[in-house]
């Protein structure tokens, strides 16, 4: 059997915690019993955001339900994870810095227990409060929502609980290739240029990304991979240049690997015919 749990927008879920659970009566903020596991984000890599795009990361995990209850019923109970920022409270109850599903689906194993997958929302329009700050780009903590219903829909109990694991959120970073002349004669010169830049999370736009080492890459023509030839480092203002010597047709593309703030980016190829 099959249960299926209820999909809510993010405003409406942002509204339910911090009204239903942080605001609730101390007598309403006791242990629910509901035990969430096995919480994987993202399937473990780092979330890349970029400035105007929502992400949507996947998420699962596990439901252990207490007595009383049943998978069955699935408007009875309520769990799901979340990631935060400083205080969980403040996080919760504000909705800045904090990322929550923006729907998810739970499949009944047996009566107590459910397997649950989904996603988060991520939106970084400055509205949502989601990433309005470079310095969101670090190690952001993983909390579980819990709450229990009555039958007839009031809130019995909720409570918040936190987590040992972290999700690392990067800036997307975008880099451009252009190889010249094309086409080329065989020996000579061809010179290969582009531009590394990164979201810049406070004004929603693409800067400049200085100082970074990245690589130039090249796939021969009809071979299937690409191999690096050399290395460059970009100038104040993201620039790349550099020199080869043309020998066989094939295709160009400047590589970034990234770093504990910022995501890849690989350049869409360049392909130079040699004659």
């Amino acid at each position: 059997m099959k249960s299926v749990r209820r999909t809510v927008a993010v405003a409406t879920l942002v509204g339910a915690l911090g009204l239903s659970v942080l605001n609730a009566p101390t007598a309403q903020a006791a242990d629910t019993g509901i035990t969430v596991s096995d919480i994987v984000i993202n399937n473990g890599k780092p979330i890349v955001v970029g400035t105007s795009k929502v992400v949507e990361p996947p998420i699962r995990f596990n439901i252990a339900l207490p007595s009383g209850y049943s998978t069955a019923d699935p408007s009875r109970y309520d769990a799901y994870p979340f990631l935060y920022r400083g205080t969980m409270k403040t996080a919760a109850d504000t909705g800045e810095n904090f990322i929550q599903p923006g729907g998810y689906t739970c499949f009944e194993i047996d009566a107590k227990h459910a397997r649950c997958e989904g996603n988060l929302y991520i939106d970084p329009h400055p509205s949502q409060e989601h990433v309005d700050s470079n310095s969101d780009a670090t190690s952001w903590k993983v909390g579980v929502s819990l709450k229990l219903w009555k039958a007839d829909g009031g809130l019995k109990t909720g409570e918040l609980e936190t987590r040992s694991t972290t999700v690392q959120l990067k800036r997307a970073a975008k880099a451009t290739t252009n190889a010249s002349p094309e086409p080329v004669v065989k020996g000579k010169t061809i010179t290969v240029t582009g531009k590394l830049t990164r979201a810049n999370w406070s004004t929603k736009k693409y800067d400049a990304y200085s100082g970074r080492t990245v690589s130039l890459q090249f796939r021969a023509k009809g071979t299937d991979s690409y191999k690096t030839l050399k290395k460059a480092t970009t100038s104040s203002t993201g620039g790349l240049k550099t020199t080869v010597t043309a020998s066989v047709d094939g295709s160009f593309r400047w590589v970034y690997y990234g770093n504990s703030t910022t995501g890849a980016a690989t350049s869409a190829a360049d392909y130079v015919d040699v004659n």
